[in-house]
Formats: structure tokens, sequence, C-alpha cells
């Protein structure tokens, strides 16, 4: 039961999210944010499907163990576009609330992304082993919590401007994702049915899709109305 339910909802996630950014690149009509948002899902969608596709197959054939070396490098694949993932959002949050003097920011989200990739990089993760050592899972997830909870405050600062900007919920969305995978890095191998927590964290990530969709819908019909 649980490799049918979890392979159907993989599959509708995938398709969902990566068709969305096609669409919202393919009507983006040069707008910046909507391009960066669009990207953002196509390398949210195509990330996850290098974890997410061995999954599918292990759960429905032999199972884990006989996936681990294509599992483990999946994850690395994914851990790699999740921390572009929020370097795009940045740049849409940059493009959405321009500011001054965010140099010093642009360097925080630069190094963090960096420090986060080089650290996914080094051999002491053992991707392709079927137990991966816990130690550097906590180390190489820690810039990438500092970098969603940046994300998070700059979202929550600016959700006042405009309560009914499609963005508006942004920050809440990040917190959820994060407060459901942070569970699962920490405890899911002593305790494996915590790692059912990524289903919700999914669709916090699909929630956020849905405010770019939305964002994108609202900005073509101000723009329609505009020009009738």
């Amino acid at each position: 039961m649980q490799a049918v339910f979890e392979t159907l909802f993989d599959i509708c996630y995938l398709v969902f999210v990566i068709a969305i950014g096609i669409l919202i690149l393919n009507k983006a009509k040069g707008r910046k944010e909507f391009i960066l948002f669009g990207a953002m899902a196509v390398i949210l969608g195509c990330g996850d499907a290098f974890h997410l596709v061995p999954r599918m197959i292990a759960l429905c054939t032999t199972g884990m163990q006989d996936y681990a070396a294509a599992l483990g490098i999946g994850k690395l694949i994914t851990s790699i576009t999740m921390t572009l993932f929020y370097v795009l959002l940045y740049y849409v949050w940059k493009t959405l609330y321009p500011q001054d003097n965010l140099k010093a920011l642009d360097w925080m989200v630069w190094i963090l992304a960096i420090v986060r990739i080089a650290l996914c990089l080094f051999p002491q993760n053992e991707w392709t082993s079927a137990v991966e050592p816990l130690s550097w899972g906590i180390y190489r997830n820690i810039p990438f919590a500092v970098l969603g909870l940046l994300m998070i405050v700059l979202f929550f600062k600016t959700s006042g401007q405009d309560k009914h900007s499609p963005f508006h919920w942004m920050w809440l969305a990040i917190t959820l994702s994060f407060a459901f995978y942070i569970p699962v890095v920490l405890f899911a191998q002593s305790f494996p049915p915590i790692g059912m927590l990524m289903i919700p964290k999914t669709c916090a990530y699909v929630w956020i899709v849905c405010m770019g969709w939305n964002a994108l819908k609202q900005a073509n019909r101000a723009a329609s109305t505009f020009t009738a």
C-alpha cells in the first residue's frame, strides 16, 4: 500500500511542479521575477526526480537496499538543486521588493550556497552507502537551514507591504518545509516512519510553486485590464 500511495504521490508531484514551471516560463513575457520562478519550479522538479525516480523503482521492485547507490547519487543531486532553488528564490525576493545596499546579503546567500554544495561533495557523506553518517547529514544541512531561515526572515519582513500579494504567505510555506525536513534529517535513521514527514514537506513546496503561478495569473489579469 505504501509503495502504491507514495509512487502515485511522487509522480503527481513531479509532473505538476515541472509542468507549472514550464507554463510560468512560457507565460513570463520577459518579466524577471517569473523567469526566475519558472526556473525554480523546473529545477525543483527535475532535481527531485533524480532521487524520487530511483525511490519509486525501489519501492515497486526489490527494495531500497538494492538501489542504495542510485538513491544516494540522486539525493546528492537533489541537495545541490534545492540549494540553487533557494538562491533563485532570493533573487525573486530582490526583484519583487527592490532595495538598496544588498551587497552584504548577496555575499551571504552565495557563501551559504557554496559552503552547502561543497559540504555535499565531500566523500565523507558516503552517498552511495546503505547507511549514511548522521554527522555529515547535519553538517551539510547547517548552511542550508541558515539559508532557509534567511529567506523566511526576508519574506516575513516584506509580507506586510501587501497583504493581498500571492507571496504573502511565502515565509510560512518555507517555515513548514524546514519544520518537516529537519526531523527527517535528525531522526529518520533511528526511526524510519518519521521519513513520512517528507510528504507534507513536499506539499509545502507545491504551495510555493502555486504562489508563483497565482502571482503570474494575477499580473497577467492586471496587464489585460490596463491595456483594455
